[in-house]
């Protein structure tokens, strides 16, 4: 059979021609596409990556507040050690340094850094006390050699301290000086304040 011939420029198309048109159309825009996936992929990934990121600087955010609060403990705690073994080391010094012409000052000094139990027992025998040391016309200077801290309980020490402790009255002028130790607890009574409420001289 021969070749149709070709429908001339101009001539409007069958219907059968328009048909073939629309199949192919059609056809073309059923077939799918790659792009889409991969985009749906990429999305996958982000959100993985904002996770991990999210959990990283938790973690992190949890182990900088635990490492500032154990700073902070460890910087009470110093402060706190300090603070004990200052006190204690004037307290011994206080009871160790008593001149006769200022018996009433020197026991005032030692009453205001005094609490509890040995603020009460001192304050009995204050009286007493400074006038035996007007008497006998007594002067004694003490000088800490060492002091550390045996012990803490809560905002309470035991602070051991060596005294060496000058001595002379009307009697005997020149003596030879002394070396003590003592066990001084002190007590926190306030933010940045310590009292002395309890003394022992160890052997």
């Amino acid at each position: 059979m021969a070749d149709e011939p070709a429908a001339p420029e101009g001539e409007v198309a069958t219907p059968d021609e328009v048909d073939e048109v629309e199949e192919t159309t059609e056809t073309s825009q059923d077939v799918p596409l790659v792009a889409p996936e991969a985009k749906s992929g990429r999305s996958k990934g982000v959100v993985v990556a904002l996770i991990a990121v999210t959990i990283v600087a938790v973690i992190l955010g949890g182990l900088t507040g635990w490492l500032g609060y154990r700073w902070y403990e460890a910087k009470q705690a110093t402060q706190l050690r300090e603070l004990l073994v200052g006190v204690g080391r004037q307290g011994a010094i206080n009871l160790t340094t008593i001149h006769f012409d200022e018996a009433d000052k020197d026991v005032q000094r030692i009453l205001d850094s005094a609490t509890d139990s040995f603020y009460d027992d001192f304050a009995k025998r204050s009286q007493p006390f400074i006038e035996v040391v007007k008497q006998a016309q007594s002067k004694s200077d003490g000088q800490v050699t060492e002091a550390g801290l045996e012990s803490v309980s809560g905002t309470e020490g035991q602070v051991l301290v060596a005294v060496t402790v000058t001595t002379s009255n009307a009697g005997a002028p020149n003596q030879p000086p002394r070396a003590w130790r003592m066990r001084l607890t002190v007590k926190k009574t306030g933010a940045d304040e310590a009292k002395v409420s309890k003394v022992e001289f160890v052997p």
